[in-house]
Formats: structure tokens, sequence, C-alpha cells
């Protein structure tokens, strides 16, 4: 009966430390048919989100959402631990022999103590290995404790170096395409100019801001549920925003050349399509259309008013919504799974941008009236 606790143990212990490997060292995305983090994220998140659709209010929400990737990478590192003292604890249970200082007799629930002291080198000596068997397995659970603890340390700042890269083009876009971006407004705010080279020096920038996005999600997959410092922007939001301007760009806009739009597609398209995989998103046939006649219509309107004309016909249109399909289902099956909102193509209404916002703004107007209407009051 022992050596089936030991088997156990041993199965317990490989099992965390390939799975940990994977995770940590081995930064690259491992097809399996079963992982341990897989299913981890997949029965926290799951419970999560539904306790966030209870909250009333965006910004409430969002902020209960934001709590989840810091906690889960605290959680997944608590849960290897456990698995390990619990698989050390089998395994000591059926291939070691211990005494106790006091007498008593040792039980599975006081070798599992005995392995959690080891693990985390607490050292008491209350209970002591009496086996050469005990005693090596004790060595080299402490040496694991060491080695976990050094992982732990490489880790955390791992993950959020790359949360830090991704956020600053993320903040970057604020007043380059508006708060929440759009491809409207990208499009209306640099599409226009007399030389196209800005234009394309950002869409540059994004190519390469996808490429990185998609390297550093596939090698840590728990950034994808860290969200931006602002209730309305994302991850997410961004990669649909860059891939919408350059679809239109694509489609066919007057006087704009389309060549760097094409690469930055690709690469964008190729992000969202791998990402959606890692999240574990699922395909949603009756998802509702971002881009209706009608939002379409408005959208040709509003940019004709700031000087871009887009094409005009069913060939463009029919490009276009070619272009969509390459990319909108996987966006929006992420965005239902991740619970981001998704930018739309043109907001409904003019929206200030985030860096124009500030806390003291309305006081600050409210006196400079003042003073005003008491200027004007001396004047007459």
């Amino acid at each position: 009966m022992h050596v089936v606790f030991a088997i156990i143990g041993i199965v317990f212990i490989l099992a965390i430390l390939l799975d940990a490997f994977e995770t940590v060292v081995l930064p690259r995305r491992v097809r399996r048919s079963f992982r341990i983090t897989s299913w981890f994220y997949r029965r926290t998140w799951i419970p999560w989100r539904k306790l966030a659709s209870h909250i009333q209010g965006q910004a409430r929400r969002e902020n209960f959402l934001g709590y989840f990737g810091p906690l889960s990478l605290i959680f997944l590192l608590a849960f290897w631990a456990a698995g390990l003292i619990f698989g050390f604890a089998l395994l000591q249970y059926g291939a070691g022999e211990h005494f106790r200082l006091s007498g008593e007799p040792i039980t599975f629930g006081i070798v599992v103590y005995h392995s959690g002291e080891t693990f985390f080198t607490l050292g008491y000596g209350d209970v002591v290995p009496s086996s050469g068997v005990a005693r090596a397995l004790a060595v080299s659970e402490a040496g694991l404790g060491f080695g976990f603890l050094a992982v732990v340390i490489g880790y955390l700042p791992t993950i959020y170096s790359s949360f830090s890269r991704r956020e600053i083009e993320i903040s970057l876009l604020d007043a380059r395409a508006g708060s929440p971006p759009t491809a409207a407004e990208l499009l209306a705010r640099f599409g226009n100019y007399p030389q196209q080279a800005l234009l394309d020096r950002i869409f540059q920038d994004w190519e390469r801001w996808a490429a990185e996005v998609l390297e550093s999600h596939l090698s840590y997959p728990p950034l994808s549920f860290f969200r931006s410092q602002h209730n309305n922007q994302s991850w997410l939001g961004a990669l649909t925003t860059i891939l919408d301007a350059s679809a239109l760009a694509m489609a066919g806009v007057d006087g704009l050349g389309d060549e760097q739009a094409k690469i930055t597609f690709a690469m964008a398209r190729h992000a969202v399509v791998d990402l959606a995989q890692v999240v574990n998103a699922s395909y949603d046939p009756k998802a509702a259309d971002r881009l209706p006649p009608q939002e379409l219509n408005r959208l040709r309107q509003s940019l004709a008013e700031r000087g871009l004309k887009l094409g005009d016909g069913a060939e463009f249109e029919e490009k276009l919504n070619h272009l969509r399909s390459l990319y909108e289902p996987y966006a929006i099956a992420i965005a239902s799974n991740l619970s981001i909102i998704l930018p739309p193509w043109i907001h409904s209404e003019k929206r200030r941008d985030n860096w124009k916002a500030g806390p003291w703004d309305r006081a600050i107007q409210a006196r400079s009236l003042a003073a005003r209407t008491q200027s004007m009051d001396e004047h007459f």
C-alpha cells in the first residue's frame, strides 16, 4: 500500500515540475492534451468572470477584473508549491521512515507537515527522517524549495517587464486614435497629411508591437488577463483598432497607399489568431456585426468631412468585408472570453481623449469663468 503512495507522489512531483518548466523555463507554446496551468486558469477565470458580471458600472467591474491577473500569478505559484509539498509527502510516506522527538506516532498529516517545513527550509527538527531514503528525499525537497524561490524571483519581474512594454504603446495610441481608440479617429488624424510617411510610421510601430505582444503572450499566457491602467483601453482594443485601420487602408482610401498597411495587417492578424487559441476562445457564429451598413455610411461621411474619401461601390465593401472576416471573429471571441469591450469603428458621439481629462479640470474652468465674469463686471 505504501508503494502506491510513493508512485502517486512521484507522478505529482513530475507533473508539477514539468508544468512549471513549460510555463516558466521554456517560454514557448507547447501543445499538450493536458496542462496544469491551462486547467488552473480555466477553473479560476470562469467563476471570477461570472462574479464580475454582477457588478454594476463599467469602472467598478474593470477594477475587479483587473485584480485577477496579478492574483492568479500568486495563486498559481502557491498551487505549484502545494502540489510539490503534497507530492513529496506522499513519497516520504511511501518510501521514507521518520520519528518524532515527542515519541508520538507518525501519521500522514505529520508527514505533510514535515514536507512543508522541509520545502520552505524551516528546519524545526521535531520530525526527523531516520532512513537513508528519507534523508535523501528531505535534502532533495529542500534544494527544490530554494530553486522554486529562485523561479518566483525571476518569473514575476519578467511578467511585469513585458506588461510595461505592452502598455507604453497603448498609452501612445490615446493621442493618435482617441479614447477608446477607433480606426476612424486614427485615419482622420493622420490619413490626410500631405506626406503619408507619418501614418506609415505609426503602422510600422504597431507592426512591431503586435509581434512583441504575440511573443510575450505566447511565452507568458497570464499576461492576457492583465488589464490596462485606463478602463477604456486594452491590448485587444488597440490590436483591433490597428486591424480596422489597416483594413480600411487596404480596402481603398483615395490618395492613401496600402503597402505598410498590408504588412501591419498580416502581423496583427497573426497575433489575434494565435492569441485566440491561447485564451481558449470559441467561435460565435451569432456575434453582432461591428460595422453594419448604416455605421459604414456614417464612417464614410465622417471621414469625408475630415478630408478622406473611402472607396465607392460593391468592390470596396466586398474587399472590406473579406478583410474583416479574417480577424473580427477571433477578436470578438477573445473579447467575450476575457470580458473586454471592443472599440467601435467610429464613436457615436465626440469623446475627449484621456490626456485631455484631469481631476481638477472642472474647478479650474469654474475659476477661470468666475475670473472672466468679474473682469467683465469691473469693465462695465
